[in-house]
């Protein structure tokens, strides 16, 4: 994109670099993130997109702290939400990372899209992690490695899918935050698909150590799983999103009945992580269909201690 990226910063409300209309389209996108916010933002994406058609073609950056930019096309129906500074994003994995900067872990970031969490978990207030972001996409990679990019290329981009083993796969879809991901040839793009476990074989990661892996992969989570065996038997946590129409909870089920990991979900309720036992907590969580919900997955005794550390300070504030 030829122009300079429009500028906002969440911590003021600044908005700079917009023209008259610019400006005019970032207030309906906040008043409409508002507003559709108390039915979780339905519909919300469909209008900002419509919108944006009225938009030039341009990116842009907010600042998201004072050591990450996260640049997207102006007007994106996904992204916009963030010009509402209010609105927080999986507010459960903003709890988690914030909660354990001082953490010594290498982030994984499998489904990276654009890179938000990639460039939030590598700035300094959420503790300057190290961070690989997975995307298959060629539409989506480009932006995410313009989010590394922009932030001095501080974290890794891959350009493939994760799956149970290496191979190639066919991307289905129109929306850039919901590609899904299959066998066959669909027509879709031609993806490289790598197993977690192969980032150690490739030396990208060790074989031991401590690791936040987030599996945004579009109903191939179970592969996935299968495919990290070693990477998820060191100090590691899986952050899965489950989807609100899934009423079967497949990814929670198969973590429960198939893994050794402990399942917790993040009940807005207690604001607490809740270790499940049961698959009922989760019909109660799920309250809206078109949304996912993040469960936590770990056999790691440390990341389960962090997570109690987690829930009893979140006890003291509510005291």
């Amino acid at each position: 994109m030829g122009h300079a990226p429009i500028q906002f910063d969440r911590a003021s409300g600044a908005l700079e670099g917009a023209n008259l209309w610019e400006r005019t389209a970032a207030l309906a996108l906040v008043t409409g993130s508002k507003i559709s916010s108390h039915f979780s933002h339905r519909g919300y994406n469909r209008c900002a997109n419509l919108l944006r058609l009225a938009l030039a073609e341009r990116n842009i950056a907010v600042k998201l702290n004072p050591d990450a930019v996260f640049e997207f096309p102006y007007g994106d129906g996904y992204w916009s939400k963030l010009l509402n500074r209010s609105y927080h994003y999986e507010d459960e994995l903003e709890l988690l990372f914030l909660g354990t900067a001082d953490v010594d872990y290498t982030f994984i970031d499998g489904g990276a899209n654009y890179g938000y969490w990639s460039v939030l978990v590598s700035s300094a207030p959420y503790g300057a992690h190290k961070a690989i972001a997975i995307e298959p996409s060629s539409a989506n990679f480009a932006k995410l490695a313009n989010n590394a990019r922009v932030n001095a290329g501080r974290f890794e981009v891959m350009k493939c899918a994760i799956g149970e083993r290496r191979g190639t796969a066919y991307l289905t879809g129109t929306k850039h935050e919901a590609f899904s991901i299959a066998g066959g040839n669909t027509g879709g793009e031609q993806v490289p698909v790598m197993a977690l476990d192969d980032l150690i074989d490739d030396g990208k990661v060790a074989a031991s150590g401590k690791y936040l892996i987030k599996l945004d992969v579009e109903g191939v989570e179970i592969e996935a799983i299968k495919g990290g065996a070693r990477l998820l038997s060191t100090d590691s946590m899986i952050l899965c999103e489950e989807h609100g129409q899934d009423r079967n909870h497949t990814v929670s089920r198969y973590i429960l009945e198939q893994t050794p990991m402990q399942l917790m979900v993040y009940d807005p309720q207690s604001r607490r992580f809740e270790t499940v036992t049961e698959l009922s907590i989760l019909d109660r969580i799920k309250v809206s269909a078109h949304v996912g919900y993040n469960v936590f997955g770990t056999a790691s005794a440390f990341w389960q201690n962090r997570v109690a550390a987690l829930n009893a300070s979140a006890a003291r504030r509510m005291q």
